[in-house]
Formats: structure tokens, sequence, C-alpha cells
């Protein structure tokens, strides 16, 4: 296996005056840019005493400047902490003392909202909008920062050239990233990341899509979290790809805009946003009367299929080659269109503390309703006495599996099992191909008075299809399975439904929903909520907060 180190430094010499970070119709720096930035900042570290193994913390909006910092930090052997950029102040003062963090880089506007008493082991603070220092905890800490341009100009007399990048490996084993969950169930928890869970996964990457320098990407994930962190920024930018960012959770309209003029050759999303495009362009078009007599002539079904997969693509600029989905579970309704539509979609099955995949398959053997079969990289195995019929918890083993919780010896020992496999805490079955299905998480699940087991997420996906209802959860209150739902505002706009329309979705929703749901799992009520529900950086709602 090779190390990403080593993957990234050949690109950088070989594509050195090509565009490798660029902000959305903003600021571009070259793979040359990348790799002297990288040494301004190890000259820096160096000369204010920050060792190898030092905990560093990233908290800033997505940007190019953000990935500038991330490399600099990783690459000099420090432990990045990349913390969420909508993260509240309060979190993240805790977080960076929790990590040990003795530098942090982020936006000017943050710093400004926080108090640096609340951390006083950071030794200095360094602006990720335009590469300034915020604070120093001394003069040292300053004339460090301050010597930079001397420093590096007296030890590359005759300039910074690609022969003189060097990145570090044999260090494999070491912890280069600690990663914040903001999980479903609990607080988050700092998963510590080795340097081969990021070379696993970007090997396995470039098996499964090949990526070069003719290529371009639209980031639009959350850095924050690993699983934008490596499908968005990493494994691209290793092979040469210009990432492109857009800062902030960009409007459909902006974030198509950016599709047609980057014409990007993967799109990495949650499910939720797919889901999203299939309900506001496709499904108002297929529910039209003469479409669906239409969809069910055979000969003119394909065709129109065909044209409307066809102008999906061409909405994302037409180069895309791989519609990854991760985090959590696609609608069945959408799945049957997008299979029919010939999207190249795939949904895959990870966690942070995978690095993040466990699961994944190609789009042409995708079967419908997986996430795929087991990353070359890992083993799973399903605790259950039958996994090919009786869900039990996924367990996995492998390189890109984390070496457990920093500070937090005993959810670390909780995380895993005596011979060493990681609990997931999601159920699953796995048929005779090896593809993998999850049923939902072990927290979760619902237990019914007659002893069946009941899984809130499969139910959701039957609520989530009716009309007007955008998401739910469905919740277990005194044995009586209640389903939570918010409504989506802009079909019920569209639609000009009156105040007492309204009023009747609640109950239709309930009993179009039991008309499929078995007897054992019928919902009693439909409760409308007035917000949509708190959300995981992944988009998965935390359930917790709705019991």
């Amino acid at each position: 296996m090779k190390h990403y180190f080593t993957r990234l430094e050949e690109t950088i010499k070989r594509d050195w005056e090509l565009p490798a970070l660029a902000n959305y119709h903003g600021e571009t720096f070259t793979y040359k840019d990348l790799a002297t930035y990288m040494e301004k900042f190890h000259i820096f570290f160096e000369s204010a005493g920050i060792v190898k193994g030092d905990k560093i913390a990233l908290c800033a909006k997505n940007t190019a400047r953000w990935g500038i910092s991330f490399l600099s930090i990783n690459t000099y052997e420090a432990t990045v902490v990349p913390l969420l950029s909508d993260f509240t102040v309060e979190s993240l003062q805790h977080l960076v003392n929790h990590s040990s963090s003795v530098v942090l880089f982020t936006d000017t506007d943050k710093w400004t909202k926080m108090d640096i008493s609340t951390m006083p082991g950071l030794k200095a603070v360094v602006s990720v909008t335009d590469f300034t220092l915020l604070y120093a905890r001394d003069e040292s800490i300053k004339s460090a920062f301050d010597s930079i341009p001397e420093t590096f100009n007296t030890r590359f007399p005759l300039g910074f050239t690609r022969e003189n990048v060097s990145l570090p490996i044999g260090n494999d084993q070491d912890i280069c990233v600690i990663n914040y969950t903001s999980g479903t169930t609990s607080a988050p928890k700092g998963v510590m990341l080795r340097y081969e869970c990021l070379s696993s996964m970007v090997e396995f990457a470039i098996e499964n899509n090949y990526v070069d320098s003719n290529d371009s990407l639209v980031s639009m994930l959350p850095m924050g979290h690993i699983y934008g962190l490596m499908f968005e920024f990493i494994y691209p930018l290793c092979f040469g790809c210009t990432v492109y960012f857009l800062g902030k959770t960009p409007s459909p309209t902006l974030l198509l805009k950016a599709m047609q003029e980057v014409k990007p050759f993967l799109v990495a999303a949650v499910p939720l946003v797919m889901e999203k495009v299939y309900k506001s362009s496709l499904k108002p078009v297929l529910r039209k009367w003469y479409m669906k007599i239409a969809t069910h002539i055979p000969g003119v079904s394909t065709i129109i299929y065909r044209k409307i997969g066809s102008k999906l693509m061409d909405a994302f600029g037409g180069q895309v080659r791989m519609f990854i989905l991760g985090g959590a579970a696609m609608n069945p309704e959408v799945e049957k269109v997008f299979k029919k539509i010939k999207l190249p979609y795939t949904v895959g099955y990870g966690m942070t503390e995978a690095s993040p995949l466990l699961a994944y398959e190609h789009p042409s053997k995708y079967v419908i309703g997986s996430c795929g079969k087991v990353v070359s990289c890992a083993q799973i195995r399903i605790d259950s006495e039958d996994p090919l019929h009786i869900a039990g918890e996924i367990q996995a083993k492998g390189t890109n599996i984390c070496s457990g919780y920093y500070n937090n010896p005993e959810a670390s020992k909780n995380a895993f099992t005596p011979d060493g496999f990681l609990r997931t805490g999601d159920l699953g079955i796995v048929d005779k191909d090896g593809n993998i299905f999850i049923k939902g998480r072990s927290k979760n699940m619902i237990l019914s008075a007659n002893g069946q087991n009941i899984y809130p997420e499969e139910m959701e996906a039957i609520v989530n299809s009716q009309s007007y209802v955008a998401e739910s959860v469905v919740v277990d209150r005194n044995s009586k399975l209640v389903a939570l739902v918010y409504l989506d505002k802009d079909a019920i706009r569209k639609d000009g439904l009156d105040e007492e329309a309204v009023s009747d979705i609640p109950e239709k929703v309930r009993i179009n929903a039991n008309r499929v749901l078995p007897n054992y799992s019928q919902i009693t009520k439909v409760e409308v909520v007035l917000e949509p529900f708190e959300k995981t950086p992944k988009m998965s709602i935390r359930r917790f907060l709705y019991k």
C-alpha cells in the first residue's frame, strides 16, 4: 500500500504549475503554491517548538486555504484536529482544550467571538482567511512567525523548486487526524485515525474511480467531517484533480451553476441532496397524468427515462462518472427511479471510525436497497446466528479502522470486541453475494410487544415517500409508534393547499403508510414538527433529541 504522502508528492512534482485548490469564483492555488505554503508553515512550526504528534486544531469555512492549512499540519506530522465550522463557539473552545491542541487555525471573524482565556494550552492562532497571526502567547511565537520569509529565503537561496519537496513516510501507525464526530445518538468523540487509515482509503478510491490532472471536482461537503475530507479533498488532490470549494452549503441554483462551470468527474453527496433533486425536478414530471400512461408503455418508457437521465446528467455538468451517496439510506422510491434513468450512482456505507468507508460497490454492480460489499482494506462480519436472514450488529476490522477515541479510554474499550472488531452499532444482513443491507441502528431498534424487531429507519422510508413529507422520525411512546414529520413547505405552497387541507395531511400520511407497513409496525399517530430535524454533518438526524 502506497502512503498517501507518496502519491501527493508525486503529483506535486508532476503538476507543479497546474491548479490544485480554488475557491469557486475566487482565488486559485497551484501545486507549487500548495508546496510552498506547506514548507513555510513547517518553518513556523519548527521555530515555535511544535513537534511531531502535537495537536493543531483547524476550524474554518471550506476554502482553498483550509486545504493548505490541513496539509501543512498533516505533512509536518503534527496531528490535525479538524472541527466543524458550524460548531458553537463554546463547543469549539471545549474541543480545542479536549484535544490538547497547541495551535488553532480559524477564520478571522470566528476568532473575534472566542475567548482565549478558555483555551490556556494554545501557543498561537493563525487566520485561515489570510494566513496572518491572530494570537501569540509570547514574543518568541510572534518572532517565529515574523521570521518565516527570512528563514525560507535562507533555506532556499536558489528558490523553492519541485526537487525540494520531500514528504515524510514510515509513519503509517502514527495518529494523523483526530476527527470529532457529531453523532445521532451521543455527544462528540475524538476518533483517532492513523496515516495508514487515510492511505488505505486513497488506494481503494483510485482502484474504483480513476482520477487525473484533467479532472475537476466541486467540494460541498463539510471538510470537518471525514466523508468530505477524504473524497472531496485528499483522494482527488493526490492524483492531480483541481478541487473547487463552494465555501458553505449552496442553494440548489448555485450548486447546479457551479456544476455546469466546473464539470466535476465525481459527485459525493448525502442521499438527502439527491432526494431533493428527485422531489423538486423529477417527481413533478413523472406524476403528470400523461407521463404515468407513457411510462407504462414498453419501449416508450425506456426512451422517456433515458431522456430524463440525460437531462439530469447535463445539469451536473455532463462529466460525472459516478455519484457516491453515503451517510444514510436512500429512499426506495427514489432508488427505483434512479435505476430506471440509469443514473451512475451507488450508495456506500461507513462511519468516521472507518475513515470512512466500510462498504461500496461500483454503480454497474450495485444492488438496489443495499450499501455495497465490504471494501478491500477491511473485513466485516454480522453478529447473528443467521447473517443471511437475521439482522445482527455489523462489526469490522481493517487498516482503515480507527485506534479508538482520544482521551476516552472507556469509550475506546467499549468500541471493540475482545478479538479486535469495531462495534459499529448498526444492524444488518448480508446476502449470498456479499451485498450488505442496513436495517438500522441497534440503539434505535424497537422491540414490539409480540417480540418483533422494528427498525424505525425502514418505516421512515415509507413515511417519507408520502405526499408533502420532507423528513420524519419514528419513535416509541408507551409501546405506541408515533411518526414525527416535517412537511415539505415548498410542495404545499406550489400546490396551493389551504389551511384545512394542510391539517388533513398527518392523518392521510398515517393511513397511506399503514397500508404498506406490516401489522406489527402500524403507526398510531402522526405529529407535525415545525422545524427541520437537527442533523449531523453527514445529514443524519440526531435522533436522541426526539425521543
